[in-house]
């Protein structure tokens, strides 16, 4: 069989390697992930499942303003499902809170 040629009749180019390693793909810690608390031990770092309606009791305010304040802060949550629920885990939420404590409040 004939080597394959370009339309304008010239052999193709090999693919060049972008000699990329695997430690830099991705990034190890993305700034929206919340640090460990070691007020909670290693037993369960993200602690019991909570809805909208709960978190917004532990922050203090309406499942309103966990949609249209808190997340697009950064407050740690999970869509799951097609219907795009939104599930947050009680210690995130706390380590969160206490986060943004620290850099002077947002409330």
């Amino acid at each position: 069989m004939a080597p394959r040629r370009s339309r304008r009749g010239m052999p193709p180019k090999a693919a060049k390697s972008l000699a990329l390693s695997r430690v830099c793909l991705g990034q190890n810690k993305p700034p929206h992930c919340p640090t460990r608390c070691p007020q909670f031990g290693e037993a369960d770092p993200l602690g019991v499942p909570l809805g909208i309606n709960e978190a917004a009791a532990i922050i203090g305010c309406s499942a309103w303003s966990v949609r249209q304040k808190y997340l697009p802060m950064g407050l740690p949550h999970f869509r799951v499902g097609l219907t795009g629920k939104l599930i947050f885990y009680k210690n995130q939420l706390i380590c969160w809170l206490i986060d943004q404590q620290r850099k002077g409040g947002i409330f």
